[in-house]
């Protein structure tokens, strides 16, 4: 990293002790040398250094009250990164491990992602340190309605847009909102995740999951491969994991583990889906008790042990740094001859090499994972014309809009030195959208 290296020591002094935001940015900076050399006009107006750094940065307290009257406070945030294309978009994450630096991180990644999916939309992230698990139903909605007490001065449906992520589904994006409507007196599309009877879209659920399997088709394809009798482990046990594994299945796959934050599961005959949807969208638990439903299924205490389970497909879909340079060696030795992010920077740099090194097709999650924001982007569109698309629609855009970010990354990637490489094509074709765009507007 030649040229740029200036920009990434000046990220690093300026954002001290914010790894993941590091490694993010350096991702995606060295993969754009040769734009740098082929465009000065981006050097002399700044695009480089303007880009790295949020265009504004929300940070506010969150008091509310538990069930045994006790004032409690988390806090909030808020990254509004790029607006060069479009209203911010980006979702919320509640979990404990939020931070400042993980905002930033999947703020970042979202303008490049976004941007990728072709539609008009900007870059941002949110969230709080607050974890919804073991709260109550009222903790939970006192937490949301003052969340967005101090949030929604900050939005709106052409200035950000925020939707759900880890911790945030459609009973907390249904708390936010109506606390929204009540105190703007506005019913619009300020937020996406919402219920189907009060302006939410069809596919939502599904998207991230079906998305990935979208765009790993079209890898697998463009090299001879296909999902169809093929092996695939899947990390997570969300929305991500469980709609990757209905679609991969739907495509002649045999899924056979899923994963938490405290163990993995192995079906060898296969994952039971109703099962798995049973113990998390309707009981609400850990995923240990698949076991109790499939007496041959097996339940590991500790999940990076997942990786370990020979397969053919991997799809990591839990949290960011999951596989690392030893899961993934045992990856490629295990025979694994795919690997499609649809977590948010699930393999570590080390992972990344490992894998293309060893030719493991590889998809990277700011266009795998796209899915997701591309239908919140719908939805969007939905709100706007006071409409609601049939499922098939919906499902046929998104299909649409995976093929062609896979299109366009293979092909940016070959003309700018990285044949193959769906790495770089998706950091230089999310990249030069919005630089584009940033130059045309001015120094702003």
């Amino acid at each position: 990293m030649r040229i740029l290296e200036n920009v990434m020591e000046q990220v690093i002094r300026r954002n001290p002790n914010e790894p993941e935001f590091h490694q993010a940015v350096r991702e995606v900076l060295e993969c754009l040398e040769p734009v740098a050399e082929r465009h000065p006009e981006y050097l002399k107006t700044g695009i480089f250094e303007r880009i790295v750094e949020p265009e504004r940065q929300i940070i506010f307290r969150v008091p509310w009250v538990d069930d045994n009257g006790r004032v409690q406070v988390n806090r909030g945030f808020r990254v509004q990164f790029n607006s060069a294309i479009g209203p911010y978009k980006g979702g919320l994450r509640f979990h404990p491990s939020v931070n400042i630096g993980i905002i930033k991180f999947l703020g970042f990644e979202q303008i490049f992602k976004n941007s990728l999916t072709g539609l008009p939309i900007g870059g941002g992230k949110g969230g709080s340190d607050f974890d919804p698990k073991g709260k109550s139903e009222g903790e939970i909605m006192r937490f949301c309605q003052s969340f967005m007490t101090e949030l929604y001065k900050y939005i709106g449906p052409d200035i950000d847009v925020p939707a759900g992520d880890i911790g945030v589904g459609m009973r907390e994006i249904g708390y936010m909102y109506g606390q929204y409507k009540r105190i703007t007196n506005q019913f619009n599309g300020v937020i996406t995740g919402k219920g189907l009877t009060w302006g939410g879209s069809l596919v939502r659920t599904e998207a991230t999951g079906y998305g990935l399997c979208y765009f790993a088709d079209e890898m697998l394809k463009a090299n001879g491969k296909s999902f169809e009798g093929a092996t695939v482990v899947i990390s997570g046990s969300g929305n991500v994991a469980i709609y990757a594994a209905q679609k991969a299945i739907q495509m002649g796959a045999k899924v056979v583990a899923l994963s938490d934050s405290n163990g993995y599961v192995y079906d060898p005959e296969g994952i039971d889906l109703d099962v798995v949807k049973r113990i998390k969208e309707v009981e609400r638990k850990r995923i240990k008790e698949y076991v109790n439903y499939r007496s041959n299924a097996h339940y590991y205490e500790g999940c990076s042990g997942i990786w370990n389970i020979k397969c053919d497909i991997a799809l990591p879909c839990a949290t960011q740094n999951e596989i690392d340079k030893t899961a993934a060696e045992k990856l490629v030795s295990n025979g694994c001859y795919a690997v499609a992010e649809g977590a948010n920077m699930p393999c570590t740099p080390e992972a990344v090499e490992v894998f293309l090194d060893n030719k493991v097709l590889f998809a990277p999650s700011k266009a795998a994972n796209a899915g997701g924001v591309a239908i919140s982007a719908l939805e969007m569109s939905q709100n706007s014309i006071r409409c609601c698309w049939d499922f098939e629609t919906v499902d046929c855009k998104l299909r649409e809009i995976m093929k062609n970010i896979y299109k366009n990354v293979s092909k940016v990637a070959a003309e700018y030195g990285y044949p193959g490489n769906l790495v770089a094509g998706a950091n230089i074709a999310g990249f030069l959208k919005v630089a584009q765009a940033m130059y045309a507007q001015g120094v702003v």
